[in-house]
Formats: structure tokens, sequence, C-alpha cells
């Protein structure tokens, strides 16, 4: 896609607007450029269900409540009947999206994940495996002495469809090292995207910011995005949201509302080339939801028919695909369903 201005903001220019920046200013340049991409003034949501089919982890990031040890006593592994049972509950409330991400299991093979998803394509054709982060991909690679080209090749022939942005966290391997040193490099992340991006695969770009962070690192990670995009990269959206310290290692608190519609509309003038961002109502709840649709925003994300993550820090707003399309229509826009790849499935009258 084209970009919005003829000039792109580049990295210190941003840090200012995020540091020194005015909130209703940055706001409303923000708004503008979402207007001028989304001239129909609709905003989307995707029917869809996470899926977390195990917690067992050896990652053990220190901003995540939801991991557990291989011995510890809740620790799991779906079973494809009870994965196969949830995705029909999804299908038969009219979903379009499986969007499945778990732990860094070193006991669970490619061969796991091909049986798996080609059941799952062969009995829910409709439905779009949007599932693994990239550091899923490396570490099923690395438990299957493959390369990442080869996995994600396999992998997409037995039924992935696209890759969302998950364990991006921040961008910038000081940070990364310091909340979650067994994980990934940010190179290695952005390497499976490009490849995915190579083998036709739509994607999507994350950020996790509120941890431990400078307004420095957070500017880097935008910009490592919108370079990723330029080398090729297929992102049809970016998703920023803010940490939740609940029942986690790392604790500490939360951003402030402030932040969060900062770091947003900051997001939408930087991944110029990115065409959808969209608000976290599931970190933020549907009031802050409703805001971030003036600050950027052109998206809700998922009614998330389950979610597990987010909740296992103590974090649990819920909404109703109809409450989500009242919000939508009382911030005074369109609201429509979409697929996974934003293709417009139905609007919905005031």
């Amino acid at each position: 896609m084209k970009t919005t201005c003829t000039t792109r903001i580049e990295r210190a220019a941003a840090l200012d607007l995020l540091i020194n920046g005015d909130l209703l200013a940055l706001g409303s340049r923000a708004d503008k450029i979402r207007r001028q991409l989304h001239q129909d003034n609709t905003v989307t949501f995707v029917v869809d269900r996470n899926v977390n089919y195990t917690n067992i982890c050896d990652s053990k990031c220190s901003f995540c409540a939801f991991y557990r040890t291989k011995d510890a006593a809740d620790a799991y592994i779906l079973t494809g009947d009870e994965i196969y049972a949830k995705i029909a509950e999804l299908a038969l409330q009219g979903g379009t999206q499986l969007l499945m991400q778990g732990g860094l299991n070193p006991d669970l093979k490619i061969e796991f994940f091909e049986e798996l998803f080609r059941t799952i394509k062969e009995r829910f054709p409709t439905i779009q495996n949007h599932s693994l982060s990239p550091a899923e991909v490396i570490c099923i690679a690395d438990n299957s002495a493959l390369t990442v080209d080869e996995a994600l090749l396999r992998l997409k022939d037995s039924g992935l469809d696209s890759i969302p942005g998950g364990g991006a966290e921040i961008l910038v391997d000081e940070v990364r090292s310091s909340i979650s040193p067994k994980k990934i490099g940010w190179k290695q992340w952005g390497d499976v995207m490009l490849k995915a991006a190579r083998l036709g695969m739509p994607t999507t770009a994350t950020m996790m910011f509120g941890s431990s962070e400078k307004p420095e690192d957070i500017v880097e990670h935008l910009f490592r995005v919108r370079e990723i995009q330029d080398q090729g990269g297929s992102f049809t959206a970016f998703i920023p949201w803010s940490y939740q310290p609940g029942n986690t290692e790392l604790g500490g608190t939360t951003a402030t509302g402030i932040d969060y519609l900062k770091v947003l509309a900051l997001s939408r003038i930087v991944l110029d080339t990115i065409p959808n961002i969209q608000a976290s109502w599931v970190t933020q709840g549907a009031k802050m939801a409703s805001v971030a649709l003036l600050f950027g925003a052109n998206d809700l994300g998922g009614t998330m028919l389950e979610e597990n993550v987010v909740a296992a820090a103590g974090c649990s707003f819920c909404m109703s695909q109809q409450e989500m399309i009242t919000l939508i229509h009382s911030a005074g826009f369109r609201a429509a369903q979409r697929t996974t790849t934003y293709s417009i499935i139905r609007e919905f009258q005031v």
C-alpha cells in the first residue's frame, strides 16, 4: 500500500512525539491518517477463539503468568479431540479465525502440528488457521531438527494459513534479555516473519510495552516493524498492548491509559505501510477501546470466545459480539465483521 504522506516520520521526530507530544494533538494526527486509509468510516472485528494448546514452556518469561513447567500439577497439552471440540463451538457461532498458541514445549515436534492442522483443515475448511508465534515456529524447527524454512513450508502445507505476531514484546534485545532471556532475539522474530511472507502467508505484528523498556525502545520497535515490512513483510495489522503485571515474576505496574493512547497513536503515524491498527480491548477494556478509535485504531481485534494468557495475569475484560457492535456504533462508526485478512463478511446497521 502507499504511504499516507510524502515524507515519512523518522526516529528522532517519533521519539519527540512520544515524550513531548500533546496527547490530543497526537490523537488528532493519528485519526487523520486513519480516516485517509479507511474512508468508509468502518471499524472491524473478527469472530475468533484463542486455543492455548499447551501451557508447558521452557522460555519461562518473567512477564508471563500463563506458563508452567512440565512437572507442574496444572501443566497440560490439549488432545486433538479437545481442540476440535473448541473449534466446533467457534464454527457454530459463525467464527472464522482460530488463533492457536502455546508455550515452547520441547516435547512437541512438527508431526504433532501437521496431524493437528491437517485434521482442522479437513473438518473446518472455512476456519482460518492463524496460529503459532515466530518463537513457536523456531522451537518446532529445533525440536524436529529442521531449518526454519523447512518447518514453515511443512506447517503451511499441512494447513497453517497465517502467522500472528505474538512474542514480539519489545524488538530490542537489551530489553528481551532482561524479561525473556531464553526467547529468540528480535532478528530471529523478524526473519520468521519475512520467510512466512515469502511463502505467501499473511502475518501480523504486535508490541507489549510497559514492562521495563525506555521510550527509545518503543520507538525502535516501531521502526523495526516498519523496516521488516519495507523488506517484503506481509503485516496486515499492528496490535500494541500494555504489560499486565498480575501474578507475574516481573511484577511492577501497568501503563496508564494516556501511555496506551500515545503509543497507539504513534503506531498509526509511524507504520504507514501497515493498513490496520487494532485496539486492545482485552487489556484496556471497552471504554478505552472506544477512545482508541479516535486515536488511530480502525479495528477491535477478535471477540475471543476464549482467552487464557492475559487472564492468567488477572486481566479479564469481556465483550460479546453485540457489545462490540454497540461500542463501534456509539463511537460514531459503522461496524463490520471481517476475516483474518480484512475482507468484510457482513455489516451491521445501527
